[in-house]
């Protein structure tokens, strides 16, 4: 979205979407622009353009980055369209880019909706029986729900992983505890048997076995697993406090999600209750002055917060403040077997929601060199530039002869923020060669690549038995239609 006084830019649901990402009426956005309510309304409803003095008057009212106004829920949902009509089952139907792009910015409603009703296609094709008995079962008034899972990711991405009510609930119980990083456990023990008269207690693992906090409601006990590290500790006497006084503000926040089965619901107001601790453990202006100063060091930032790393790498994916932003992160946690347990992006890197993760990126790579940390520049098959860092995870500790839990953290931004970085000194990011990598392998059209596990799907395979090629699959250049 370049502000160019040449061109009349008709951008009325992005605008809509900024607008409602910063939490403001249209009145209040007129406010701060100077400009009348009325004037908003008809650019949202596309029947007036913006101009280049309202683009740069938005960018520095609410510290936006143009670029980012133009690319970043755009590519994202483009990323996310193209992988859906990538499938077999849209192979007669011959969508042109532009038209999904189209789509992507003047529909992100629809974007949504085809979003959840392919989300539920893919669980009823792999076999998800029960999923397909709800949505035949018209006579019993069932209803189908998507996996809960990819629901709350939705909704997190939807929000940009940013809730505005939690971080300042967090910053004020921080100022109320008003203790340094090494006593905050302490604090919050006291604060949970003072106000809300529970009992925290440290219990070994032959009483807890497989728990590793349990809250007794009936003894007003919160039990915590030995197993735990203090920064654990405390990240779940966090939690348990963000239940019991942030109540309002979860009901808000969920409630803005519209009709919820039971299951998203538990969950999605169980991962708000996880981002209220980790603010609580890590508030807003500080941990942001921190990074910023230490230049993302994230080791050195976990000793100054007595955070772990994995807790630094999610708190830094949702510094979106407005006017207080940090470097729009994205992250990703893999077991061995390639298995993506979390993934949070306040930047445009396309996650694939119906496949796994490229080999060629070196997240992979942490299981062989478990106490380095990796860096690494990946390119996609657009040209699109990131810089990554990744690390391997040890959480929590498991007793003799249990297989000790182990995950991959990847951490990225997109190139043009990486200078930034402690990590990328003395390198030339200008000249450094990416390493080519795909959204995952039965998208990448990529030839010639050893590691491909599968051929994509949108070019027809090619079976020569004649000859061995580098990679297992050949393929024609030609899209399947």
């Amino acid at each position: 979205m370049p502000a160019n006084s040449g061109k009349k830019l008709f951008v009325g649901p992005r605008f809509r979407r900024i607008r409602q990402q910063l939490g403001l009426s249209q009145t209040q956005m007129a406010e701060g622009l100077g400009i009348s309510p009325s004037y908003v309304n008809l650019i949202e409803r596309n029947q007036r353009p913006v101009t280049a003095q309202i683009l740069l008057r938005l960018a520095e009212t609410y510290d936006l980055d143009l670029r980012d106004l133009a690319t970043a829920d755009e590519d994202r949902f483009f990323a996310e369209l193209n992988e859906i009509f990538s499938d077999p089952l849209f192979r007669q139907i011959d969508v042109p880019k532009q038209e999904l792009r189209d789509l992507a910015e003047l529909c992100p409603g629809v974007t949504h909706a085809l979003q959840r009703l392919y989300a539920a296609y893919t669980e009823a094709r792999q076999g998800e029986t029960l999923a397909a008995a709800q949505m035949a079962d018209r006579d019993v008034g069932t209803r189908y729900e998507a996996n809960p899972v990819e629901r709350v990711r939705e909704l997190i991405e939807a929000n940009r992983n940013y809730f505005p009510e939690l971080e300042q609930a967090a910053e004020t119980l921080r100022d109320e505890l008003s203790v340094p990083a090494e006593d905050l456990y302490a604090a919050l023990a006291a604060r949970l048997r003072e106000k809300h008269s529970i009992q925290t207690r440290i219990m070994p693992v032959d009483v807890m076995r497989e728990t590793l906090r349990r809250f007794d409601r009936h003894r007003r006990q919160l039990l915590i697993s030995e197993l735990i590290d203090l920064p654990g500790r405390a990240f779940q006497l966090a939690f348990q406090l963000g239940l019991g006084e942030c109540t309002q503000h979860l009901e808000t926040i969920i409630g803005r999600a519209g009709p919820l089965d039971d299951a998203p619901r538990r969950l999605y107001r169980m991962t708000l209750a996880n981002y209220f601790a980790a603010a609580v453990m890590m508030p807003y202006p500080a941990f942001l002055a921190a990074a910023e100063a230490l230049s993302y060091d994230i080791h050195l930032l976990a000793q100054r917060f007595n955070s772990g790393f994995e807790q630094v790498c999610h708190r830094l994916t949702t510094l979106q403040r407005p006017n207080a932003r940090g470097i729009p992160f994205f992250l990703l946690r893999v077991d061995n077997a390639g298995n993506v347990s979390k993934r949070f992006s306040s930047g445009t890197f396309p996650f694939s929601k119906f496949g796994g993760t490229c080999p060629l990126w070196n997240v992979h790579s942490t299981f062989d060199t478990p106490d380095r940390l990796l860096k690494q520049v990946i390119e996609l098959s657009d040209g699109t530039r990131y810089f990554s860092i990744a690390q391997m995870v040890r959480r929590p500790v498991a007793p003799h002869p249990l297989p000790q839990p182990r995950f991959a953290i990847g951490l990225g931004c997109e190139i043009r923020h990486a200078s930034r970085l402690v990590y990328a000194a003395g390198m030339d990011l200008e000249t450094t060669e990416g390493t080519p990598i795909g959204v995952n392998c039965r998208l990448c059209e990529r030839e010639n690549c050893a590691q491909r596990a599968e051929p994509p799907i949108t070019r027809t395979l090619i079976l020569d038995e004649t000859t061995r090629r580098v990679s297992s699959f050949a393929f024609s250049n030609a899209r399947e239609l």
